[in-house]
Order: C-alpha cells, then structure tokens, then sequence
C-alpha cells in the first residue's frame, strides 16, 4: 500500500543515517520527497536513488536549517515543485562527528550550534510550512529527539530535551489547523556516526537493553511512518521512544 500517494514529505538531515532511511521510506510509500541536508552532496545522491527506483519522486534541497531564509527557500521549493507540503520531519542535528565536552568547559558558541540546530531549526523549518499543511487541511510534523534527552547527555541531549517542550508547544497551537506534531527518540542505531563509537561503549548499551541490538533506520522509519500515517489522527505531543527499551519512562 502506498499510504502517501499524492502527500510531499520534507526530510530535513535527509542526506545520510537515519534521516535518509525516512526519506526512502516515505518515498516507498508513494510520497513525493524534498532532501533537504547542509550536505548537498549527500542530499542529491539520496535524491537520485529515490529518482532511479520505479515511481520514487524525490528533489534535493540543499538547507542550513539555522537559517531562517534558508527555511523559507526549502518551504518555497517544495511548494512550487510538488504543490505543498502534507509531511515534516526534524531530523537535522549536530550528532556524527560532534565534539565532545563537558557543561564546564563547552564553548559557548559550540553549544548554541545544538540549539541553533536541533531547536530553532524545527522552529524555523515549521513555521515555513504551516501556512501549506494548513492551506492543504493539515499534516504532520515530526521531530527528531533522542534516549539522550532522559540522559545527561551535555549540550546534546539539553538541546534535545527542549525539543520535547518544543513538540508540546507546537501541538497545542497547530492542532486547530489540523496539524499533529510528535518527536521520535532513538536509542542506539547502526548509522555511521554510531559506527564511530568505541566498541565498548556500544556493548555497555546493549547489556543494558530488553532488546539487545542496535536499532535500525528502518525502525524509526516505520514509526514515523505510523506518526504521519490516519492510522496516528488521534495522537499529538507525544515523544515516542523506538529504543528497544532503553528507558522505560512512566
């Protein structure tokens, strides 16, 4: 079943990890897909694959989702190439490859970029598309969290955190214009930023999990998925864990 048919997805991050496998999932399911990445590169390759398969409609956009403009310029391409924007996804974020310091001594212009990032970037990236998901009678928008959040994961899982009471703020004023907005929080995932962790540190996670694997995109892809889906029409402001029960949170 191609349960998008006709719908325009926007994938922010898209070009790689877990934002690319959500960019080929929504295009499987029928939709056209808008690649958006600060790697070009990365974005037009994905594109291209999406392109090649039969039916995949896909357009790579090349985005700095910290900047207002720039998020104005995908809303606008998206809209002048497939007509409107039905699906958001947050995925952007500063993970592979980040530096890593403590609260003590983080510069302060490295943990504004988590925020200015994670944060005001799905603030800018949805304000640019409400007025369509709204104009089309409504959509969905995801925003991509992660387990770090519960964690004290230094800037990283701060920024992510906010993006929680982000989440709960937007669905309480979108929900009127029909538009539903949820976060995914991934727990440990076979990407290639997790590829570049120490082996150790991966296996200490595991032993701690129910669900001893690392999760795959395409487990987050099938819950996003089901967030986007009729099947979610009821569900708004939720953070769902897809973490094979790393935190189990009352």
């Amino acid at each position: 079943m191609e349960r998008f048919a006709g719908k325009v997805a926007v994938v922010t991050g898209g070009g790689g990890g877990i934002g690319e496998g959500y960019a080929r999932a929504f295009a499987r399911e029928g939709a056209n897909v808008v690649v958006a990445d600060i790697n070009a590169d990365g974005a037009q390759q994905v594109a291209d694959d999406i392109n090649s398969a039969a039916g995949g409609k896909a357009l790579a956009v090349a985005t700095d989702v910290s900047d207002e403009q720039a998020t104005l310029d995908l809303a606008a391409t998206a809209i002048e190439h497939f007509g409107g924007v039905d699906v958001l996804i947050n995925n952007a974020g500063l993970y592979r490859g980040m530096e890593h310091h403590t609260l003590l001594n983080i510069p302060i212009s490295y943990w504004n970029k988590f925020f200015d990032i994670s944060l005001t970037g799905a603030l800018l990236c949805s304000r640019a598309v409400v007025s369509s998901m709204a104009e089309r009678g409504g959509g969905s928008i995801i925003n991509q969290s992660s387990t770090g959040a519960w964690m004290g994961a230094g800037a990283y899982g701060t920024a992510k955190l906010a993006v929680h009471s982000l989440t709960h703020s937007l669905a309480r004023e979108l929900g009127p214009l029909g538009i539903r907005v949820n976060a995914i929080a991934p727990g440990p995932t076979d990407t290639a930023a997790t590829r570049e962790l120490p082996g150790d540190i991966v296996n200490q996670l595991l032993a701690t999990m129910p669900i001893g694997r690392l999760g795959t995109v395409d487990d987050h892809a099938e819950a996003a998925l089901f967030l986007a889906s009729d099947a979610a029409s009821w569900i708004t402001g939720v953070i769902l864990n897809v973490d094979g029960g790393q935190l189990m949170r009352p």
